[in-house]
């Protein structure tokens, strides 16, 4: 049984938002925030909208600017490359490094930019959302700056590349092409899809990674191998969507759930630019539909990948799963089960763990200490929260909200902890977990005064 979290003190409050604030102002470049120092030296897509909603709290025209950036290494078909490289950090810092993508040549037919180097995969599309709050923390100064009226045809570019290229089965829902795009990336969902790549040989790269983590707590040479022959083979065709033999093709709850969140973030958007709404509150009902229709199990009362290759429901009970409760207008049945699925057996809310694990803490693959195996994220922690306090579950929405605040602080702000015991794993001062420690401190402190 795990220990209820109790209220941190006002004193306690103050203190861990200066050393959240202390996390982001340590991990700024001058442009845009890494996650990690050591671990992760350039900018990520989904890490940076995260990273915003958190800035907005210390610094809004700091948030705009990391969007900003990231944005500006969009390619002119509309996706957002999961990775932005610095020039200046040295390419054996991290892998795969920019000589292995290529981007502006390999990608220049699919339209990568050339005065920048980035990866040709892309991320969950949280960045509207990110945008709408980042906003809403001060919008006389986002009017004073156009930041909406600029970033707005950005983004509906990049959900529009994401419709129109990534439906790959056809069936409304986007697709992912590579277990990185989701961003669980060694999740158990991915293992039966995985094993029909063919893994590039070990001695065809080094894993800058293990230099900085500890090995128990990454994916393993295997899964390494068979990323790297996904991304070799998507570059080796120009990173051009259709027309690539993809043997990797899943329909991913979390990622689609992410994309209906910020639909309704652009109709929002568009509102307060004076434009039409509808197209957006349109797209985000359609993406619903098929997300109910296509992914939902009655059975297991959760959301589950679709392996478009094989063709079926993958039976594994990932997080993924319950980022839906993000989407608004949901049947009320589906809502109400998983907040039910949340807190039984396969994941323990409130009772044997204080944050959402990443896998089913059942399942024959659940490992506490491995990467998206089992491990608590802050960030998914962050988007469990805001959905069940939509669908009014508010005691439980403040106890993980007071779960998340303790074992940041306790953690040092670990890329991700043991679920059941806090435990820090991978790397610490993370810069998404301050900032949706600064986002929940936002609203704590507020209630407070």
């Amino acid at each position: 049984m795990t220990t209820p979290a109790h209220p941190l003190t006002g004193t306690e409050l103050r203190t861990l938002r200066n050393e959240a604030a202390r996390v982001l102002f340590t991990n700024w470049t001058g442009t845009s925030t890494v996650p990690s120092a050591t671990l992760y030296p350039h900018q990520w897509s989904w890490d940076s909208a995260f990273i915003a909603i958190g800035l907005r709290h210390l610094s809004p025209r700091r948030a705009q600017l990391e969007l900003e950036t990231l944005l500006g290494a969009q390619w002119h078909d509309g996706r957002v490359p999961h990775i932005v490289f610095n020039p200046s950090v040295p390419l054996d810092s991290y892998f795969p490094s920019p000589d292995f993508w290529r981007s502006s040549t390999a990608g220049a037919e699919a339209g990568a930019p050339r005065g920048v180097e980035t990866s040709g995969i892309v991320q969950p599309p949280v960045h509207a959302l990110a945008a709408r709050l980042v906003h809403e923390a001060d919008p006389d100064a986002s009017r004073r700056r156009n930041f909406l009226r600029r970033i707005y045809p950005k983004l509906t570019a990049w959900h529009a590349y994401l419709m129109e290229n990534r439906d790959i089965g056809r069936h409304g829902l986007v697709s992912v092409i590579h277990p990185w795009e989701p961003g669980m990336d060694n999740s158990p969902c991915w293992d039966g899809p995985l094993s029909r790549v063919e893994p590039a040989p070990a001695s065809s790269f080094r894993r800058a990674d293990l230099v900085h983590s500890d090995a128990a707590d990454r994916p393993t040479d295997l899964d390494y191998g068979r990323y790297v022959r996904l991304a070799a083979t998507y570059r080796n065709n120009g990173y051009r969507d259709a027309g690539t033999p993809h043997p990797f093709v899943v329909e991913d709850p979390g990622f689609n759930a992410l994309l209906i969140a910020s639909e309704h973030a652009l109709a929002a958007i568009a509102e307060t630019l004076g434009e039409d709404p509808r197209p957006h509150r349109a797209r985000a009902e359609k993406l619903t539909t098929a997300l109910v229709n296509r992914l939902w199990s009655p059975q297991d009362e959760l959301f589950l990948c679709y392996d478009v290759r094989a063709g079926g429901l993958i039976d594994a009970k990932s997080v993924t799963g319950l980022l839906p409760l993000l989407v608004p207008g949901l049947p009320d049945d589906i809502a109400k089960a998983l907040q039910r699925t949340a807190a039984g057996e396969h994941f323990g809310l409130g009772s044997t763990t204080a944050l959402v694990p990443s896998y089913d803490l059942r399942g024959q693959a659940y490992d506490p200490a491995r990467y998206w195996r089992g491990p608590a994220w802050f960030n998914i922690n962050w988007v469990v929260e805001r959905g069940l306090r939509q669908y009014g579950a508010l005691h439980s929405a403040d106890t993980l909200t007071r779960a998340v605040l303790a074992s940041s602080a306790a953690s040092g702000f670990a890329e991700y902890v043991d679920p059941r015991t806090g435990q820090a794993r991978g790397t610490t001062s993370f810069s998404w977990t301050a900032a949706v420690v600064l986002d929940l401190l936002g609203r704590t402190m507020e209630e407070d005064r």
